[in-house]
């Protein structure tokens, strides 16, 4: 198969791209580089994968409509388009709504209707667990999602419904994956786990929103990537959560572990809880384990190990980035 897959040099994109090679697929990868956070860790991604012969990347923003459409008709055909591309973040889509709108609800649907235009069959799309907001512990992907609390949340509300209309009108067969808390290695620098790390080995105030109870079902990298990857066999339009699918993990308990491995004490900052976020979360995980065959494999535990390690052994990457 050829897949386009948007979002190359982003944090979930570079993973799937690099599962999508190492099974001897052939992708395209496309992503505008744009400066939401520090570029060199986009390039460092974007290296990696650039050493793999079957990998070709061109430097396409999604919401651009005339670089898409001549990308298009450069690469035609392709089997199938995996949209990883997107704004991300809750508290920023408050600063700046337009973009987010722009990204991933614009961008979404160019991407749909020019699939349309060239045949493109299969689409798998990245949303987001924080569509849940004000349902019952563990999500399922049955619950209503219908009251997004920030402008993040109803860009993705409104790409998986432009999804939907593609998949009952031309046939498109259309997976959509609600990602839960994602992190690893070479993770997003306004993430919580990324800053946590960061600003506990820097030795500077450690910025907490809330008290620290709030929880989350994080869910590795590479198990992502997996359940992404697999999502390329869904028959019509099918929603997914992909998430750790167990307790979920409160901030503080994060802290703490991350100050034990480190041999440093967090210098915690709190401030008000945000409106538009999620107090907890928890993914019902049956739907991708039933129809997908995919379960997470990393536990919580092993795999923010695994991450202290990635920031300790990269400080000449790390050690003058910026942390949103």
């Amino acid at each position: 198969m050829r897949i386009l897959l948007t979002g190359a040099a982003g944090f979930i994109g570079s993973y799937t791209a690099e599962k999508l090679l190492q099974m001897r697929y052939e992708v395209i990868g496309i992503d505008n580089l744009n400066d939401y956070y520090a570029p060199s860790l986009k390039k460092y991604r974007l290296a990696r994968l650039l050493e793999y012969p079957n990998f070709t990347f061109h430097a396409v923003d999604i919401a651009d409509w005339h670089s898409l459409s001549a990308l298009f008709e450069l690469i035609a055909p392709i089997d199938a388009v995996i949209n990883l591309a997107a704004r991300a973040g809750v508290r920023a889509s408050l600063r700046d709504p337009l973009v987010y709108h722009h990204t991933n609800a614009t961008g979404s649907l160019y991407l749909l209707e020019l699939m349309r235009r060239y045949s493109v069959g299969r689409y798998v799309l990245a949303s987001t667990s924080s569509l849940y907001a004000g349902t019952a512990l563990p999500f399922t992907e049955d619950c209503p999602v219908n009251t997004p609390i920030s402008p993040y949340a109803a860009s993705k509300k409104a790409a998986e419904v432009l999804a939907y209309t593609y998949a009952y009108q031309f046939g498109i067969h259309a997976a959509v994956l609600r990602y839960f808390t994602v992190y690893g290695p070479a993770g997003r620098p306004d993430m919580s786990i990324f800053r946590f790390i960061e600003w506990i080995y820097r030795g500077q105030p450690l910025q907490l929103y809330g008290d620290g109870k709030q929880s989350r079902d994080f869910t590795y990298v590479e198990d992502v990537a997996a359940g992404t990857v697999a999502a390329l066999s869904v028959q019509g339009y099918e929603v997914f959560n992909i998430g750790g699918g167990q307790a979920p993990t409160s901030l503080t308990d994060v802290i703490v572990h991350i100050e034990e491995r480190l041999g440093k004490k967090a210098q915690i900052v709190q401030h008000p809880f945000p409106k538009a976020d999620l107090l907890h979360t928890q993914a019902d995980i049956q739907k991708a384990q039933r129809h997908l065959g995919w379960t997470p494999q990393v536990d919580f535990w092993t795999g923010l190990n695994r991450t202290i390690e990635w920031h300790l052994a990269h400080r000449s990457l790390l050690d003058n980035l910026e942390l949103p």
